[in-house]
């Protein structure tokens, strides 16, 4: 049985979607914090079990039988939590429940000397893999072009965004990394330990962002440098938690760097054609075609 944590979440969702059309769906299972919300999931036959990576009682229950389980990575770090004591009681859950691999929703960029804080947390989470006894699969998947949006939101509306100097960043879809997801999970083994960096084909700064945006809505959008400084008293003045401000500045610094640059045609291999584009996001977010 393939158990997915995190299925009421936008990218665990989606990968259980997938999996239904590629294995029978009494092979799939999904660990919750409310079952409420995957209760259709649960008309189309899927097995739905409450878990909580803060309860680790409830994971052994949800983990029952498992033979690979998927990790959705927690984002408790941005309010202050401790995604790495999740993920550890995930790990543990997983072992315990007799699961033979565990697939993990890591980052192209993991490492322990990022200057994007969830990098640091997603490479200290591969060692723990590497140190649990289990096989297990990291998968390296690029930056979710979703973040990008969010990132442009009202800027669009002023014609203007503004941002700290940034570098290009591999942004893909959650539609393409849950197919890809599906496929490793339906093809158990086929990759052990880190993934290839699972990126779409092209890596973009914001300012050719702003410039796809202008093209598809037909208007110009301004590319802006603010100082960190001033990003970062925005931020705060808005109510954001200490964490989320370092995870925000922390993407602007790592991209200068070029942690999200790569790019690699394994995604595409994975899927069989040609992992979406920007332009296609845009198209489609903005309501507008290419």
């Amino acid at each position: 049985m393939i158990v997915v944590t995190g299925a009421t979440g936008q990218l665990g969702r989606l990968i259980v979607e997938q999996l239904v059309t590629r294995v029978p769906v009494d092979r799939v299972a999904v660990s919750v914090r409310d079952v409420e919300k995957a209760q259709e999931l649960a008309a189309r036959g899927v097995r739905v079990r409450r878990g909580d990576f803060t309860d680790p009682k409830s994971l052994e229950h949800a983990f029952e039988g498992a033979s690979q389980v998927l990790i959705i990575s927690s984002n408790a770090g941005a309010y202050g939590g401790d995604p790495l004591a999740q993920h550890r009681s995930a790990i543990d859950a997983a072992r315990a429940a007799g699961a033979r691999r565990i697939v993990y929703t890591s980052h192209m960029a993991a490492s322990r000397t990022s200057a994007f804080p969830p990098m640091r947390d997603h490479a200290a989470t591969e060692q723990l893999l590497a140190e649990s006894g289990l096989a297990w699969t990291a998968l390296r998947n690029g930056f979710y072009a979703a973040s990008a949006m969010f990132l442009l939101g009202k800027d669009l509306q002023k014609g203007v965004f503004e941002a700290p100097a940034d570098g290009k960043v591999s942004w893909t879809t959650h539609a393409d990394l849950a197919e890809a997801a599906a496929v490793i999970l339906e093809n158990e083994g086929r990759y052990d330990g880190p993934t290839p960096p699972l990126t779409a084909a092209q890596a973009l700064d914001f300012g050719a962002l702003c410039d796809l945006a202008s093209s598809v809505l037909g208007r110009p959008i301004r590319r802006s440098t603010v100082a960190e400084d001033e990003l970062r008293a925005k931020l705060a003045a808005s109510g954001m938690p200490a964490p989320g401000v370092a995870i925000s500045l922390g993407l602007y610094r790592a991209s200068r760097d070029g942690e999200f640059a790569a790019t690699d045609p394994t995604l595409e291999k994975l899927l069989g054609r040609a992992p979406t584009s920007m332009r296609e996001v845009m198209a489609a977010t903005l309501g507008r075609t290419a």
